[in-house]
Parts: C-alpha cells; sequence; structure tokens
C-alpha cells in the first residue's frame, strides 16, 4: 500500500516536502514548498519511480550555498526517515 509522507526541511529555503512510497519503495509524486521551484520541479521528474534508497544515498551531503545542506540534501533525510519508518 503506498503511503505518503511530509516533512519539514531545515536550513534550507523550502519549508516542505511531499512525496509518496509504493510497495517497493519507490518514489512518485514529489512536490516541495517554496524554494528553486524550476529546480526542485526537476528534481521531482528526475527521481520519479525511481528507488528511494538509491536517491538517497545519491542526494545525501548535497550543499547549498555553505549551509551544510540542501533541498536535495533535505529530500535524502527525509527518505531515510520514512524507509525507516516502513522496516
Amino acid at each position: 500500500m503506498s503511503q505518503t509522507y511530509d516533512f519539514e526541511p531545515k536550513g534550507v529555503c523550502s519549508v516542505k516536502l511531499q512525496f509518496t512510497l509504493d510497495d517497493d519503495q519507490c518514489i512518485h509524486d514529489l512536490s516541495f514548498v517554496g524554494g528553486c521551484n524550476g529546480n526542485l520541479k526537476a528534481i521531482g521528474r528526475l527521481v520519479e519511480g525511481k528507488p528511494a534508497r538509491e536517491i538517497a544515498d545519491i542526494l545525501a551531503g548535497n550543499d547549498c550555498k555553505g549551509r551544510g545542506t540542501s533541498c536535495a540534501d533535505q529530500l535524502s533525510i527525509a527518505l531515510n526517515k520514512a524507509l525507516a519508518l516502513k522496516e
């Protein structure tokens, strides 16, 4: 059964992200509120249908403007939290 997750990012311009994980733990319907609209829509398209673990590993540690995190890194954190809940 698919489940939708909401996450409040920390230290970035985006204020909310939401995604669904299907039974195979693949990502669907990723959306961000706030942040760099075009780039975040592009991330959503790139990760659609991809395994959450793979995407979390790829995006982990990505930095934006020396903040020590980014919207992509925050997505990685959110995916890892969602995967932990499914275990």
